[in-house]
C-alpha cells in the first residue's frame, strides 16, 4: 500500500522549537517524528510514501538521504502551500492504480494499529474511505464526527464552537480509488474543511483508544515527550 504523509506545515505554534527544523522533524525520545511514522508504516506493510515539503525542506531532504528503512520515499516541494486536499490532488499520479491508499497528517503522534485499521476498512466495500477517530479532551479544536449504528460518519464539523460529540478526526485516512470523484483541484483546500463534508455517509469511523497527541504547541510537544511510552523508533 502507498501512503501520503502531510508534512509541509509551518509549525508556528511550536516556535522556538521549529525555528530551525520543520514540525515533522521534532525529536520524540531522540528520534524525529517523521522517523517514527516511516518505521510504523513499514511495520504495517506500506511500501511507498510521498512526503510534501514547504518549510525548511532541506532538513527533511537531508534526513531522507540518510534514512535506512525499506520504504521507497518520494519528496515533493510545495513553493506555495496547497492544503491537504490540494496536495492530494496534485499528487494523484503517485497514487494512480492504487485501489486503496493512506493519507496521514505527520504532525500527530499515535500508536494507531494500522493493520487493524486497514482490516476494518476492507470489511466495508460499500464505503469510499475510513477515518481514524479518538476521544478528544477539547473537541472544539478538532474535526468532530458523529457515527450511525454502522459506524458510518453521519455528521462532520471542523473545529465546531459547540461540539456535538468528542469523537475527533485523528488525521489518518484510508481512501479507495472512488474518492477521486470528490477530490477537487482548488488550492489551497483542506481535507477536513472541503472534502470530508462531501463524504458524509460514505466514510467508516474507526475508533482508536490508544495513544494520540497533536504535536501542535510547545505545551503538547512537551507532554508528548513525557507520555510517549515507546523507545528506539519502534511502536
Amino acid at each position: 500500500m502507498k501512503a501520503v504523509l502531510m508534512a509541509a506545515g509551518l509549525g508556528t505554534r511550536l516556535r522556538p522549537v521549529t525555528n530551525r527544523i520543520p514540525k515533522c522533524m521534532v525529536p520524540i525520545k531522540g528520534i524525529p517524528l517523521l522517523n517514527w511514522w516511516l518505521n510504523h508504516l513499514e511495520n504495517h506493510g506500506v511500501t511507498d510514501a510521498l512526503i510534501n515539503l514547504h518549510y525548511l525542506p532541506e532538513v527533511v531532504i537531508s534526513f531522507v538521504r540518510e534514512y535506512k528503512g525499506n520504504i521507497k520515499i518520494s519528496l515533493v516541494h510545495e513553493p506555495k502551500l496547497l492544503g491537504s486536499q490540494g496536495t492530494l490532488y496534485a499528487n494523484r499520479e503517485f497514487l494512480k492504480g492504487s485501489d486503496h491508499f493512506l493519507v496521514i497528517y505527520a504532525d500527530n503522534l499515535t500508536d494507531l494499529n494500522l493493520t487493524a485499521f486497514m482490516k476494518d476498512h476492507f470489511q466495508h466495500p460499500e464505503i469510499v474511505g475510513s477515518m481514524a477517530l479518538f476521544h478528544a479532551s477539547d473537541p472544539s479544536r478538532c474535526g468532530i464526527v458523529k457515527l450511525d449504528d454502522r459506524q458510518i460518519v453521519s455528521q462532520f464539523e471542523e473545529k465546531p464552537a459547540f461540539p456535538k460529540s468528542d469523537l475527533a478526526n485523528a488525521g489518518v485516512y484510508i481512501f479507495n480509488h472512488r474518492v477521486w470523484e470528490w477530490v477537487q483541484s482548488e488550492v489551497p483546500s483542506d481535507i477536513g474543511f472541503h472534502l470530508m463534508p462531501k463524504l458524509i455517509g460514505k466514510i467508516f469511523g474507526y475508533i482508536h483508544t490508544g495513544f494520540f497527541m497533536d504535536i501542535g504547541t510547545t505545551q503538547s510537544y512537551q507532554e508528548a515527550i513525557e507520555k510517549w511510552p515507546y523507545e528506539g523508533g519502534k511502536i
